[in-house]
């Protein structure tokens, strides 16, 4: 790869280290705090992607492509949406992982539709987290959010699903085939 398509690929990174170094200069104890997360993040995120391509790897070595279609894919009705709903809420994990199965489903010929549900879910309804604010914020509460989530989930799915031409659907696919 040339240093110009390097330097092009990166070049949210290379502004974001750019602006690090500007503000360490210029006001070093704010440096020094954002080196400080920047370096809790990083570690973090060592700690959750190996684990989750480690997953990946094992999806996509034992469930086949027809098994995916057939359970998540276009026609799967209620059954795949209910499917890719449980699968996002029982995932761990920070949303940033849910992007890499989004892939593999996308890859092994789930529908848009239910991985914009699985994405969804992933990031508002995981079942830790909705135990943990049912003990602390009380019942009704969770519920009332989680209905409300649910709802709001389906309908960006559907909306999304719909505002996207075949042929982005196309690209979407074509981009994840590996």
């Amino acid at each position: 790869m040339k240093i110009k398509e390097l330097v092009l690929r990166y070049k949210v990174f290379l502004i974001l280290l750019a602006v690090n170094v500007a503000v360490g200069l210029a006001a070093p104890e704010i440096g020094m705090r954002s080196l400080a997360a920047s370096k809790r993040n990083l570690l973090e995120m060592l700690s959750i992607i190996p684990p989750v391509f480690l997953l990946l790897g094992l999806l996509d070595v034992w469930v086949d492509r027809a098994t995916m279609i057939r359970y998540t894919g276009r026609g799967s009705g209620l059954r795949g949406m209910l499917l890719s709903f449980l699968l996002g809420s029982a995932a761990a994990g920070p949303l940033y992982a849910a992007f890499p199965v989004a892939s593999m489903m996308l890859k092994k010929g789930s529908s848009v539709f239910n991985v914009l549900i699985f994405v969804g879910a992933w990031s508002t309804t995981k079942i830790p987290m909705v135990t943990f604010e049912a003990a602390n914020l009380g019942l009704r509460f969770t519920l009332t959010r989680l209905c409300l989530n649910i709802l709001g989930i389906i309908l960006i799915a559907v909306i999304t699903e719909h505002l996207l031409t075949k042929k982005e659907q196309e690209e979407l696919y074509r981009l994840n085939e590996g």
